[in-house]
């Protein structure tokens, strides 16, 4: 038996898009025409809506009446659009972001949260449980 009988050479015109793959294998499949895949916010903030289209379709079953009725509003952006947050409980963190930003030859840093962990005021921090000997109340 010769090495040619059994070795063929595929041609690039009959290799298969990938559409044409998907549209057998893959149920259910779109492609979303004005969300391109190379910046992530955008498709980040469609996950977020699926979410929220989900959520509110899920008030539709009548077992779910009253489970949830905490139903924040859904913006196509959030509050700090695309920028970067940065968060941590390292006091000298506000200049290790800044000589980053330098090193990559970005600027611009804005505080957004104090640098204590606190409640909010709606928030009950007192404990369920009741002191001990031993304990020491920082507050």
């Amino acid at each position: 038996m010769k090495a040619k009988e059994f070795l063929t050479e595929q041609q690039m015109d009959e290799v298969h898009d990938l559409l044409d793959v998907v549209q057998f294998s893959l149920p259910n499949t779109y492609k979303l025409d004005k969300l391109t895949n190379n910046d992530f916010y955008p498709m980040y903030r469609f996950g977020v809506a699926i979410a929220d289209v989900r959520g509110h379709e899920a008030d539709n079953n009548p077992l779910n009446k009253n489970i949830n009725v905490y139903k924040p509003k859904f913006n196509s952006k959030s509050r700090w659009g695309e920028n970067m947050i940065v968060s941590g409980f390292d006091s000298d963190l506000e200049s290790v972001i800044k000589k980053s930003l330098q090193i990559v030859g970005k600027s611009g840093i804005t505080p957004i949260s104090s640098s204590s962990s606190d409640e909010m005021s709606d928030v009950n921090n007192n404990s369920i449980l009741p002191k001990f000997k031993g304990y020491v109340n920082e507050s």
